[in-house]
């Protein structure tokens, strides 16, 4: 039986003022999906992301990734995209790639000068000088070239413009194996749901709803957009 990708228990994260970020969650999602992480600001999409990622850890309650508590085993094998920019501005893109190539063993350089050249950035630009729009696909190819098992992308289309989203997200689900499972996390619903094979939907830290995309439109009749606009006025 195939372990869970993601299983948390209780999960609990309460910040300095006391109030939880996340409440008690309790969930487990299987590998191979492509998981949309709903809601609307402040709903816990960036605090679960990053409990994942090992960058803060819960207040109460348990999570892993495949099976394991987050730490150096479970980095090796996910893959995160955070929702602002990290990278040196004075590093040219090619420098950058070869980091990666050199930290991360499931780097697969030619895979990513592959993703470069269909996205139109040049290799031997320096950060500095590339766009928003540009700087934000060098850190997404960075992410879709590891051969990892699970992939976090917090708001990967939330800083480009419409006309570029959908050839992002085909970068996104053309990169990655079919054994892996991609968490990706947004608050435009309607520009990804038709990438989607499951949704799992938080508003104020809470689990409001974890179903596969089939399931809600054949249920409600809506699109998955339209469906949560109704049901949960966001």
């Amino acid at each position: 039986m195939q372990l869970p990708i993601i299983e948390c228990r209780d999960l609990t994260k309460c910040y300095t003022n006391g109030s939880p970020a996340l409440n008690q969650l309790t969930i487990s999602l299987p590998p191979g999906r492509i998981i949309g992480l709903l809601g609307p600001n402040g709903s816990g999409k960036t605090t679960l992301i990053k409990l994942i990622n090992g960058l803060i850890q819960p207040t109460s309650g348990e999570i892993l990734i495949n099976g394991m508590k987050p730490g150096a085993d479970s980095k090796a094998i996910v893959s995160y995209l955070p929702d602002a920019t990290y990278l040196n501005s004075w590093m040219k893109v090619d420098d950058i790639l070869h980091y990666f190539q050199d930290f991360y063993k499931d780097f697969d350089i030619h895979k990513a000068y592959d993703m470069l050249k269909s996205l139109g950035v040049p290799p031997t630009a320096r950060l500095k000088h590339l766009s928003k729009g540009n700087k934000e696909k060098v850190q997404l190819i960075l992410v879709m070239s590891r051969n990892a098992a699970l992939y976090c992308l917090d708001e990967p289309i939330g800083g480009v413009d419409p006309a570029a989203r959908d050839f992002i997200l085909r970068t996104i689900i053309s990169n990655y194996s079919e054994n892996a499972t991609i968490l990706l996390s947004t608050h435009l619903i309607y520009d990804i749901e038709h990438v989607l094979d499951e949704v799992l939907f938080l508003q104020n830290g809470i689990l409001r709803m974890y179903n596969s995309v089939d399931n809600i439109r054949q249920q409600s009749g809506k699109s998955v957009d339209q469906f949560f606009r109704e049901v949960f006025r966001c």
